[in-house]
């Protein structure tokens, strides 16, 4: 896939600091986060409609890989199919940090 250098997408400020949001067009839902997967540490994941509607959620597991993710890649395909644009939520896994110094 070829970047275009159009801003398509941007992280939106989250005062209470616990999801992530990055406001996606439709056709890039799937690589979008397929992209926030690859960096790691993500426990659950939202898709919004504009108005705020949650169209689809579902959590991350460590062990979740290959076949097991072809049912959500299908309904993540359908959900992108019908928005023209919308927001991803992420939530992350907290890193403690190690009191050594």
């Amino acid at each position: 896939m070829t970047d275009t250098g159009a801003p398509d997408e941007r992280q939106i400020e989250n005062p209470e600091g616990d999801r992530e949001k990055h406001k996606v067009s439709g056709d890039r839902v799937i690589a979008k986060i397929k992209e926030l997967l690859h960096e790691g540490n993500v426990r659950h994941v939202v898709i919004k409609n504009n108005e705020g509607r949650t169209l689809i959620e579902f959590p991350v597991s460590i062990g979740l890989a290959g076949a097991l993710l072809l049912p959500v890649w299908a309904a993540v395909g359908a959900v992108a199919a019908m928005v023209t644009d919308c927001t991803i939520e992420v939530e992350r896994e907290v890193e403690e940090e190690s009191a050594e110094e």
